[in-house]
C-alpha cells in the first residue's frame, strides 16, 4: 500500500507541464497545480492590471475629447434667428424619433441661450413626460386649444429641465380630437389661429411635435408650421412612407398653407454597424441634398433611458453619444439659419 507521502510527492510534476491530477488523497487534492511559466505566489499581483478610475472608458475618452471640440469652437451663444422660426417635427411612421428629436433639439438650443417652445400634439404625451411636465387628464391641454378655443397662453407652463424651455403639454384627450375637429369651422387651421393670436415673439423656436399619423393633428401642425422637419429612421420601411409625407406636404403647401418647406431632414436611429444604415443615408443624401444634415443620430440607449427621469438626454447625460449628436444637430439648425439669413 502507498503511503500518503510517496503520492504527495509523485502526484505533483512541475517539469511535466501537465494538468493536475485529482487522483489521491484529501491532502494531495489541496495542492495547487502551477505550471512551468507562472510567477511565484508571492509576486502574482504585480501581473494584476490595476482598476480603470471611474469614467475612464474607451467611450467615456472618446465623449471627453467630444466636449473638448466642441468647447473650442467658441460658439457657447448660438446665432439667435431675427424672427420666431415655427418648425414641425412630422412623419407618419411611428418609432422614428419625431418626439426623441423635438425634446433634445429644444433642450440643446435652450441650453445655447435661446427661448423654445415646443408644442405637444401628441396624445401619448410623451413630450411632455420628457420635459417633466405634467399632462393628466384635469391639466389644460392642446385639447382645450383646438377644441375649446382656449388661448395658447392658458396652457404653456415652463419646463423644469431647462430656464429657457417651454412646453403646451398634451393629454389623452386630444385622442378623441381627431373625431372632434371634423365638425368644427377651418378645422385644419385651428393651431395656426391659436400661433398667430399668441405672442411668440418671447421665443425664438416653435417646436411641434406630431403623432404618428397624417391626421387632422398632423394637418394642423403642418398649417401651423413655416418649416417641417422630418426624422428618418436608418431603415427600409421608412424610405417608404417618405413619399406619402411629401404628398400631403404638396398638398397643404398648394390649399392651406403657401410658406411650408421642408427644411431639414435629419437621420436617427443610425447604426454604423449595418450596411443597410449607411445605405438608407446615401440614398436620402442624394434625392434631398443639403437639405439633410450632416449629423446623423446613433442608437442610444441613454436617449431611451432619459424621458423616464422627466429629463431629455441633454442633461441627463450630457456626455453620451446621443447627447453629442443632438447637440451638433441643433448647431448646424442655428448656423445653417444664420447663413442664410446674413
Amino acid at each position: 500500500m502507498t503511503e500518503p507521502s510517496s503520492t504527495k510527492e509523485t502526484a505533483v510534476e512541475p517539469s511535466s507541464g501537465h494538468a493536475f491530477s485529482m487522483q489521491g488523497t484529501a491532502e494531495t487534492a489541496s495542492v495547487e497545480p502551477r505550471l512551468e511559466t507562472e510567477a511565484p505566489m508571492d509576486s502574482r499581483e504585480t501581473f494584476v492590471p490595476a482598476p480603470s478610475p471611474p469614467g475612464d472608458t474607451p467611450v467615456a475618452r472618446a465623449a471627453a475629447v467630444a466636449r473638448e471640440v466642441m468647447a473650442k469652437r467658441g460658439d457657447r451663444e448660438w446665432p439667435r434667428p431675427a424672427k420666431t422660426r415655427v418648425i414641425t417635427v412630422a412623419n407618419q411612421k411611428g418609432g422614428v424619433g419625431k418626439t426623441t428629436t423635438s425634446v433634445n433639439l429644444a433642450a440643446a438650443l435652450a441650453m445655447h441661450g435661446a427661448r423654445v417652445l415646443v408644442v405637444d400634439l401628441d396624445p401619448q404625451g410623451n413630450a411632455s413626460t420628457a420635459l417633466g411636465v405634467d399632462h393628466h387628464a384635469d391639466v389644460p391641454s392642446m385639447y382645450h386649444v383646438l377644441i375649446e378655443d382656449l388661448p395658447l397662453d392658458d396652457i404653456v407652463v415652463a419646463s423644469p429641465e431647462l430656464p429657457n424651455l417651454f412646453c403646451a403639454p398634451a393629454t389623452l384627450h386630444l385622442a378623441g380630437a381627431e373625431i372632434e375637429l371634423v365638425s368644427k369651422v377651418a378645422r385644419e387651421s385651428r393651431l395656426r389661429r391659436s400661433l398667430d393670436s399668441y405672442d411668440k415673439s418671447k421665443f425664438d423656436y416653435v417646436l411641434i411635435d406630431c403623432p404618428p399619423s397624417l391626421g387632422l393633428l398632423t394637418v394642423n401642425a403642418l398649417v401651423g408650421g413655416e418649416e417641417l422637419l422630418i426624422p428618418i429612421q436608418c431603415e427600409y420601411y421608412a424610405l417608404e412612407g417618405l413619399s406619402q409625407l411629401i404628398g400631403t406636404v404638396e398638398l397643404v403647401t398648394s390649399h392651406l398653407n403657401q410658406t411650408l418647406n421642408v427644411s431639414t431632414i435629419l437621420l436617427t436611429m443610425y447604426d454604423a454597424r449595418t450596411r443597410l444604415a449607411s445605405q438608407v443615408a446615401e440614398e436620402v443624401r442624394s434625392h434631398f441634398g443639403e437639405t439633410v444634415l450632416k449629423t446623423v443620430i446613433p442608437r442610444s440607449v441613454r436617449v431611451s433611458e432619459a424621458p423616464s427621469y422627466g429629463q431629455s438626454v441633454m442633461t441627463y447625460d450630457p456626455g453620451s453619444t446621443g447627447a453629442l449628436a443632438y447637440s451638433e444637430a441643433a448647431s448646424e439648425i442655428a448656423h445653417r439659419w444664420a447663413e442664410v439669413a446674413s
